[in-house]
């Protein structure tokens, strides 16, 4: 992204990048980059610097994490330090390799201003007038026990087509301060996750598989365990009829003897 660098009234290291057509975005300086920035640059002047983009989610906009320079001509020209703890930093930057050619392919000499390639998970895409999608970019954890950190970046663009849960490869130019999509190529789609719920805790509904809970049947006043009553079977029972009388038995008179 190509700007002029200019920092904040209480810390160095977190400014502004102020474009060429006037746009400012939020910046802030990362690691040996600001040895470079004090020692080697000239911050009146307007550098191509290498940035990540972010998307801040508090507010939606966006602001830059500058981690070096693409100035190869500049920095290639010998160092003059005044003072060993100058030939350290100088020794730093030449290792570091953020502003050697070697950071880019061959084949790609130049840098093109506002260009970014990004490679996420889409885990939303607007169904409004506005057209954009949020890229989810995930960094592998550095050391075994690190757990693994992610982004979320929006991009503006219509990809006309079903993009949630898969894996995209996007082209995207930046304008004013917005990332512009210009191509997106679809990688294919990720496995569906598994909700995992603590340990000790349980999941929707309240018991294991998320399911209602069973019916336990109450004992009615003899004892006698009391179903519950479903409208199928209440619906399907034939009414009642009262039973008529059993009538009562005749006694027969005995036979008169002669």
């Amino acid at each position: 992204m190509r700007g002029r660098y200019t920092q904040s009234e209480e810390q160095f290291t977190r400014g502004i990048l102020i474009a060429a057509d006037g746009t400012a975005i939020d910046a802030v300086l990362l690691g040996r980059v600001m040895s470079l920035v004090k020692n080697h640059l000239d911050l009146e002047q307007e550098h191509l610097w290498v940035v990540y983009p972010r998307t801040r989610q508090e507010d939606g906009n966006l602001h830059a994490q500058i981690m070096g320079v693409w100035e190869p001509e500049t920095l290639k020209k010998p160092p003059e330090p005044s003072s060993d703890e100058e030939n350290q930093e100088a020794a730093e930057i030449e290792a570091s390799g953020e502003a050697s050619t070697a950071s880019l392919p061959p084949s790609e000499p130049d840098v093109e201003d506002g260009y970014f390639s990004i490679r996420g998970e889409v885990i939303y895409q607007s169904q409004d007038e506005e057209k954009y999608v949020i890229v989810k970019i995930k960094q592998a954890p550095r050391k075994n026990d690190d757990k693994m950190k992610f982004f979320k970046l929006k991009l503006k663009g219509d990809l006309a087509t079903k993009a949630i849960g898969f894996f995209w490869d996007f082209h995207v130019k930046l304008k004013a301060d917005s990332l512009m999509i210009e191509q997106a190529n679809n990688i294919g789609a990720l496995p569906i996750k598994k909700r995992k719920f603590p340990p000790g805790s349980k999941p929707p509904g309240g018991f294991k598989g998320g399911g209602k809970r069973p019916f336990t049947p109450r004992p009615s006043g003899d004892g006698a365990p009391v179903g519950r009553p479903t409208i199928k079977s209440a619906a399907a029972a034939p009414p009642r009829v009262p039973k008529e009388p059993l009538p009562k038995p005749v006694k027969k008179p005995k036979p008169i003897e002669e």
